[in-house]
């Protein structure tokens, strides 16, 4: 266990003094400025100081990044605007929709390709293409579009989620319902058994290991793209429209209070596709 805690340990105390060094550095040239004009000391001491405690700094401190979190999370209640659980709430809610569209589009995908030789040949390609967009700038598009057929709100970030995560999704099935093992589909069907029965009872078992890494992956990407469909629709609710808005006011805080939120947020969801693999998995006795 320690041998296990240790790495993790140290490269995380390492990245607390690189952060710690760089808000430093960053802050540094404002801090003194602030101690000139204010006509404090402007030692060593005294400007490193002003530098960590600075309420606009260009790179808070953790402990400023942490007290920000901490008030926000305790300071309002959970429905409030000002509690990012609610922002958590409303990005999660975008992504796990997005999650699911891409998972039911990855596998409609996935069974074409392996089951038609045609779709393989000319539908694989255009997969693949389609992650050579940035989804920066197809985001704004996809809002307005269905936005001009008066689809709003919740499904343009779900569809924006769906565009990201959709193709490991399909990668993976694709190469999951092709791992069953030859010798068992030449038994089912020297015993007769029909595509749909293989796949039931064969394919779709064989694939279950692939699927869950496609969606450990596809979830924290579903996250972004929920992120990132809620910077174009100007909308009030979401940790995308929190880090607008801190970036509106200059408030560097509370756009790390809500990266940091996101992150955990994206933790969180893969954890919970992990206990959900654990649960399913261990049921079918698959290692």
């Amino acid at each position: 266990m320690i041998k296990r805690a240790l790495p993790v340990t140290t490269m995380t105390l390492l990245l607390i003094a690189a952060w710690y060094i760089g808000a430093a550095w960053l802050n540094w040239p404002q801090a003194e400025e602030a101690l000139v004009r204010a006509g404090h000391p402007t030692g060593f001491g005294d400007v490193l100081g002003q530098a960590y405690a600075m309420k606009r700094p260009i790179l808070p401190t953790p402990v400023q990044v942490l007290d920000e979190l901490w008030g926000s999370l305790t300071g309002y209640a959970p429905s409030s605007p000002r509690n990012l659980l609610f922002h958590a709430w409303v990005t999660a809610e975008a992504a796990l929709t997005g999650l699911a569209m891409g998972l039911v589009l990855g596998t409609l995908l996935a069974v074409g390709i392996v089951y038609t030789r045609t779709l393989e040949a000319s539908l694989l390609p255009w997969v693949i293409a389609s992650q050579t967009i940035p989804i920066l700038a197809i985001a704004p598009m996809i809002v307005v579009i269905l936005g001009n057929i008066g689809l709003t709100g919740l499904l343009p970030k779900a569809v924006i989620c769906m565009y990201l995560c959709f193709f490991p999704i399909t990668v993976g099935m694709v190469k999951g319902l092709r791992s069953a093992d030859p010798l068992w589909l030449d038994l089912m069907r020297t015993y007769s058994a029909g595509r749909l029965r293989a796949f039931w009872s064969l394919r779709l078992p064989a694939s279950m290991p692939f699927l869950f890494t496609s969606l450990k992956v596809s979830v924290a990407i579903s996250v972004v793209g929920a992120i990132v469909g809620e910077l174009p629709t100007g909308g009030q609710a979401g940790l995308g429209a929190r880090l607008l808005s801190g970036s509106y006011y200059g408030q560097t805080v509370q756009i790390w209070a809500a990266l940091i939120m996101a992150s955990l947020l994206s933790v969180l969801l893969i954890a919970a596709v992990r206990g959900l693999e654990l649960v399913l998995l261990g049921r079918a006795g698959a290692r």
